[in-house]
């Protein structure tokens, strides 16, 4: 962990801890909550820290309540445009004052898609999927790109900015919060199948409702 994320990550976990008195830290790679009335945050204090100490803008502050399985509450700083992204379930997205809406897009040819970069130490069969996915999205949509972090593609999701995103590998961490953004900001996130994200669904597939369906076949095809 860099320094730059050590300076953020304990006083950010401590002020979130205090907020919602009982709840707990959520790691990666921790169980998963069994009840639904546990809460949980997830964070990560420099999300895209490869970026930030590369020079590069892409990188966030990200911060996620989840109660059981389910985001409730997210907020997303953006350090490049002082931005603040928040949510709250059932209350709509926004940017600072601006109220998030996903684009209309109904074909996904005309579609702007993106997915995050596999890590080099994902299983085997996750780097081939991701492999295949890319390759058969090359061709079903307009544009594809690969991109880290997954929350900078998910705030461009919400905010109508891009079309369809997608990832095999399941780090809470940089999707917990961009899910409930893109969702109240009228978007639809699925597992691979179509159900309904949670923490620990297999795959994760979002984007603008009207090319949803769309999208699922074209990475089933993959599969």
């Amino acid at each position: 962990m860099a320094d730059n994320e050590l300076a953020v990550k304990g006083p950010l976990e401590s002020a979130l801890l205090a907020a919602v008195p009982g709840s707990t830290l959520l790691a990666d790679d921790a169980p998963l909550p069994v009840s639904e009335d546990t809460y949980g945050w997830v964070i990560d204090a420099v999300e895209g820290n490869i970026n930030h100490v590369h020079g590069r803008e892409e990188w966030a502050v990200t911060a996620c309540l989840v109660r059981g399985r389910e985001p409730v509450l997210a907020a997303v700083h953006v350090p490049r445009s002082g931005s603040l992204f928040t949510a709250v379930a059932g209350e709509g997205a926004t940017d600072g004052e601006r109220s998030l809406h996903v684009s209309g897009k109904e074909e996904l040819t005309a579609s702007i898609a993106a997915t995050a970069q596999a890590q080099p130490f994902e299983a085997a069969e996750t780097l081939a999927i991701a492999a295949h996915s890319f390759h058969r999205m090359l061709t079903a949509s307009l544009l594809v790109r690969a991109s880290v972090p997954s929350t900078i593609e998910l705030l461009d999701l919400a905010s109508g900015r891009l079309d369809a995103f997608w990832q095999y590998a399941g780090v809470a961490s940089g999707l917990a919060a961009g899910a409930l953004l893109v969702r109240e900001a009228g978007g639809l996130v699925t597992d691979e199948e179509g159900r309904r994200w949670r923490l620990g669904s297999r795959g994760f597939v979002a984007s603008t409702p009207g090319i949803h369906d769309e999208l699922l076949r074209s990475l089933g095809a993959t599969a």
